[in-house]
C-alpha cells in the first residue's frame, strides 16, 4: 500500500524571536520529500524552528495558557493549527487506507503487513523503525531524535490489531458519510496511529523537531491483553519523563486519566463421555458442571468494583454423547487492585461441584488498574496546549483498559485517550469524526514540540 502521500501545498514561513533578540525562518518541507503515507524531509530530517535552537513554545507549569505558552515564537499555535487543518485530508485518507487493511488480533501475516506499511510511513517522517518479532505477530518500536538528547524520552504507546475477523469489510467497507468516516477499526485504532505520522509530518513540515526524544511502541495483541507485547511496554517506562496513550478519547473528546483493571480467564472443565441414552449415568457432563460454575462465579464476583462478562462458552460434541469438556472465557474489570486481587483469588480455587469432574483456571492476560489521582500536573499541561491552540478539553477516567494502565498503575505521569474523537469501538458503528482531525493533529504536535512542566516525584519502574 505504500506510494507516495497526497502533500498539501508547503506551510509559509513562521518567523521566531528568541531572547537573545535573533530570528530564523522555518525552512517548509519540499512536496517531493515523501514515498510513503504522510512524508517528511528529504534533507536531513526535521531543524530546530530557531535559530539559537530554543523550542517553538515554552509552557510552565502552573502559569495561564497564554501566559508563557507562546513567549518563545507568538505565531507557532496559528501555524500549527493552520497546517493541521491543511493536512487533515491527508489524515483522513490515511485513516481510510489503514482501515482497509484488515489485522485482526493473531492474524500474524495480516498484522506484519500493516506493521510494514505503519513502519515506512513512520520512517518518511524521519524515525528509526525496528520490527520486533511477536507469537500473533510483529510488534513496533519507534523513536524520533529529540531537539535535546539528554532529555528523558516521551513514550508513546498504541496497537494495530483490530477485534474485527478477516471479511467484515465485505460487509462493511470503510465509508465516509455527514462528517463520519466508519470502519471496522478506524476508531480503535488506525485512526491514532495516522494522527501521530500527521503531528510529526506538520513538525516536518514547519522545520521543527521534537523537544525530547519520542519512542512509539505499537503493540500487535493489544485487544487481547497485550499478553507479549507489554514486555516492550514495560521495557521503554524506565526513565520516561511521561507516557502517552493513542486510544480514542471519550465520544466528547476528553482524554483519560485513569482505567480499570482487566483480567482474561479461561475456565476449563473434564468430565467424562458417555452414551447420553444407554449410559448416562456412567458420564459426567463438562457442560452442566461448567453452568454451574459459572452461576457460581458471577455469585463470587459480583461484589462492588468487579464486573463479569462471560464472552465465549464452548463444550461438548453431539447431543447423544455426555460432554466430555467445555470451557468458557470470562472477561473482568476491576475498579481497584484490591477487587482484582479478590477476584481472581477466588477463581484461582474454583473446585467441581461434581464428583470426578475437574476444573481449572487461567489467567490468559491482565492488567492493573489505574487509579485516578488528585492533581494532574500532565492533564493541566496538555489543557493548557489546547487552550492556546483555540481549543476545549478535560479529562475523565475510563471504563477500557489499556496498555496505559501499566504505567498508570505505577504512579508514571500518563494520559490516554489523545487518539481520533468518535464512538462505537467493537461495535457495527465504529466511526471517527472528520472535523476532529486537525485540532487533535495541531494538539499532537504541540505536545511533541513543547517541553513538559516539571512532574511530581514518581517511583522507578
Amino acid at each position: 500500500m505504500s506510494r507516495p502521500a497526497v502533500r498539501p501545498p508547503a506551510a509559509p514561513a513562521v518567523k521566531s524571536t528568541t531572547t537573545s533578540t535573533t530570528t530564523a525562518t522555518a525552512t517548509p518541507v519540499p512536496a517531493s520529500a515523501t514515498t510513503s503515507g504522510l512524508g517528511s524531509a528529504a534533507d536531513g530530517g526535521p531543524r530546530p524552528l530557531s535559530a539559537n535552537g530554543s523550542t517553538a513554545l515554552t509552557a510552565a507549569a502552573g502559569t495561564a495558557p497564554t501566559a508563557g505558552a507562546t513567549a518563545a515564537l507568538p505565531g507557532l499555535p496559528r501555524a500549527l493549527s493552520s497546517r493541521a487543518r491543511t493536512l487533515a485530508g491527508a489524515v483522513r485518507r490515511r485513516c481510510a487506507d489503514l482501515a482497509r487493511m484488515e489485522s485482526p488480533s493473531g492474524d500474524a501475516p495480516r498484522l506484519d503487513a500493516l506493521a510494514e506499511e505503519l513502519g515506512a510511513g513512520f520512517r518518511a517522517t524521519g524515525a528509526l523503525v525496528r520490527r520486533e518479532p511477536g507469537p500473533a505477530g510483529d510488534h513496533l518500536v519507534v523513536e524520533w531524535a529529540g531537539q535535546d538528547e539528554s532529555l528523558p524520552h516521551l513514550l508513546v504507546v498504541g496497537h494495530h490489531d483490530t477485534v474485527w475477523p478477516v471479511g467484515i469489510l465485505d460487509e462493511w467497507p470503510v465509508a465516509e458519510q455527514d462528517g463520519l468516516l466508519s470502519g471496522p477499526g478506524v476508531l480503535d485504532m488506525k485512526a491514532g496511529l495516522a494522527l501521530l505520522e500527521g503531528a510529526f509530518a506538520l513538525l516536518a513540515d514547519l522545520g521543527q523537531r521534537p523537544h525530547r526524544p519520542v519512542r512509539l511502541v505499537v503493540v500487535s495483541d493489544e485487544e487481547v491483553g497485550s499478553p507479549d507485547g507489554k514486555r516492550l511496554v514495560e521495557r521503554q517506562l524506565p526513565g520516561a519523563a511521561a507516557i502517552l496513550g493513542l486510544e480514542p478519547p471519550h465520544p466528547d473528546g476528553r482524554v483519560k486519566t485513569a482505567r480499570r483493571g482487566t483480567a482474561r480467564v479461561r475456565l476449563t472443565v473434564t468430565g467424562r463421555e458417555a452414551h447420553a441414552g444407554n449410559d448416562a449415568a456412567e458420564g459426567i457432563s463438562a457442560v452442566d458442571e461448567l453452568v454451574d460454575q459459572l452461576v457460581a462465579v458471577r455469585g463470587l464476583v459480583c461484589h462492588p468494583g468487579t464486573e463479569l462478562n462471560t464472552g465465549r462458552i464452548s463444550g461438548g460434541s453431539r447431543p447423544n454423547v455426555v460432554a466430555g469438556r467445555a470451557e468458557a472465557e470470562l472477561g473482568l474489570r476491576f475498579a481497584t487492585a484490591e477487587a482484582q486481587r479478590r477476584t481472581l483469588d477466588h477463581l484461582a480455587h474454583l473446585t467441581a461441584l461434581r464428583p470426578g469432574a475437574r476444573v481449572r483456571t487461567e489467567v490468559l492476560s491482565s492488567r492493573p488498574a489505574w487509579p485516578e489521582r488528585s492533581g494532574n500536573p500532565l492533564l493541566r499541561h496538555v489543557r493548557s496546549l489546547a487552550a492556546v491552540l483555540g481549543q476545549q478539553l478535560d479529562g475523565a477516567p475510563a471504563g477500557g483498559a489499556g496498555d496505559t494502565n501499566l504505567p498508570g498503575a505505577r504512579g508514571l505521569p500518563t494520559l490516554d485517550g489523545l487518539g481520533a474523537v468518535g464512538a462505537g469501538a467493537h461495535a457495527r458503528h465504529e466511526h471517527i469524526r472528520v472535523d476532529e482531525l486537525a485540532p487533535r493533529i495541531a494538539l499532537l504536535a504541540a505536545l511533541l514540540a513543547v517541553p513538559l512542566p516539571r512532574l511530581k516525584d514518581r517511583p522507578t519502574p
